[in-house]
């Protein structure tokens, strides 16, 4: 009779289920030993792969950032900014498990610093100063990360009982779990244009202030 096979691994697979891990059973649940049984593998071929369990997280992390689109800072910093924000949530929402590790940083993980590099090239290159790049970078990043973590609008108990007199301001509160999720992607594109209209005004104000040198030009 013929010999079983072991299940082919290739680096793009193991991304792929440990990904499947994380979005099913949360952080915690990746393990190299409950990978490789997903796999059909023993847990020491996986090592052939990647050295850690850290740094197959940094690697899945990555390629969720590369699904993030920077493309629109070529057009201008508003675009760019409205464009990076929108697909960066959108990246996060799909796996909401992976967030509390995203939301560390870019670490040395290429895509994320991709990514990054553009946005403040971006901005620096519409006359922003570098202090201010490294600011609005991260003023959208937090606003993204937050609405990404948990929902408001869900977190409400969907019990009209529960508010009665004592909330009086909340009387509405039980209807918000059914339309959570409209609701917060209202929430976040209201909070978005509210950041890029005060950053325009104060763009306009440094500007006139000559603190703002004209935009220059790509090479």
């Amino acid at each position: 009779m013929p010999r079983p096979t072991t299940p082919r691994l290739s680096p793009e697979r193991i991304r792929r289920v440990g990904l499947e891990i994380i979005d099913a059973d949360g952080l915690e649940a990746l393990s190299m030993r409950r990978l490789a049984e997903r796999l059909g593998v023993r847990a020491a071929s996986l090592y052939n792969h990647v050295s850690t369990k850290e740094d197959l997280l940094h690697e899945i992390a990555d390629d969720v950032m590369a699904a993030v689109d920077v493309a629109g800072f070529e057009q201008d910093w508003t675009t760019g900014l409205r464009t990076w924000a929108r697909s960066y949530r959108a990246a996060l929402v799909a796996h909401p498990n992976l967030v509390p590790f995203l939301a560390y940083g870019p670490a040395r993980r290429e895509n994320a610093l991709r990514r990054a590099d553009a946005v403040h090239g971006g901005l620096t290159r519409a006359g922003w100063p570098e202090r201010y790049a490294t600011m609005i970078g991260a003023s959208t990043k937090y606003l993204v990360v937050g609405s990404a973590m948990g929902s408001f609008s869900g977190g409400f108990p969907d019990d009209a009982d529960l508010y009665d007199d004592r909330f009086p301001h909340l009387n509405k509160a039980h209807l918000l779990r059914e339309h959570a999720a409209e609701i917060d992607e209202a929430s976040f594109e209201l909070a978005l244009e509210a950041l890029i209209d005060g950053l325009t005004k104060q763009h306009r104000e440094l500007t006139e202030a000559g603190s703002i040198a004209t935009p220059k030009s790509r090479p």
